[in-house]
């Protein structure tokens, strides 16, 4: 059946996301939707994000079993739960336990594509904008990984993580002193609402 959808965009920047109502009647009706087919990525800007807005959230993640921790990154892998998997992030309560703008780049910015919003001719602007800012995003973290390579320092080891993380924030602000041009492609804040066929259960895409 047509449903109308309604998405509320929002430029903050590297902490940029898109709002999709649909996700709180999720079609695919079985409590986690997307949530059950993806383990977050969190990178440094993801860490210095949450050092400026809740530093605990660095502490909870890494007190979480089954992660994989990498030099400069740390994914926390989901759980298998039922036919599927579940991330550790997700209760079947309230959905994401982590507020949007604290999520990783891509729970951020995620909109199933059964939505298929970029098509919307009116809505062009902020698929520049989020394909802009990912390329952004990727080359930041880059460099970031790079800095901690060329110090010797990584993720992996938890006796230079209070480095890594006294670090990082000083690395990304000079980085980012002059913020590139597409931040300032799109208003702070837009609201839209488009018309799609809807379908229910296993059938809709994710």
């Amino acid at each position: 059946m047509d449903k109308e959808i309604r998405l509320v965009f929002h430029n903050r920047g590297l902490r940029s996301y898109i709002e999709v109502d649909l996700c709180y009647e999720c079609p695919r009706q079985d409590q986690k939707g997307c949530c059950a087919y993806y383990s977050p990525v969190f990178y440094p800007s993801d860490f210095v994000y949450w050092l400026k807005t809740k530093p605990d959230l660095i502490d909870y993640l890494f007190s979480l079993p089954h992660l994989t921790v990498l030099d400069a990154s740390v994914t926390l892998n989901n759980v298998i739960d039922g036919l599927s998997y579940r991330c550790r992030f997700h209760s079947k309560e309230s959905g994401c336990l982590l507020e949007q703008h604290n999520r990783e780049s891509i729970c951020r910015h995620f909109v199933c594509p059964g939505i298929s919003w970029e098509k919307e001719p009116s809505l062009a602007h902020w698929k520049t904008f989020f394909d802009s800012l990912n390329d952004y995003e990727i080359k930041l973290n880059n460099q970031l990984a790079d800095i901690l390579k060329t110090q010797n320092l990584s993720l992996r080891n938890p006796a230079q993580r209070s480095e890594i993380f006294a670090l990082l924030p000083a690395e990304l602000e000079r980085l980012t002193k002059d913020s590139p041009a597409f931040f300032s492609s799109c208003p702070e804040r837009e609201e839209a609402a488009i018309i799609r066929p809807v379908s229910y259960g296993g059938e809709w895409p994710l």
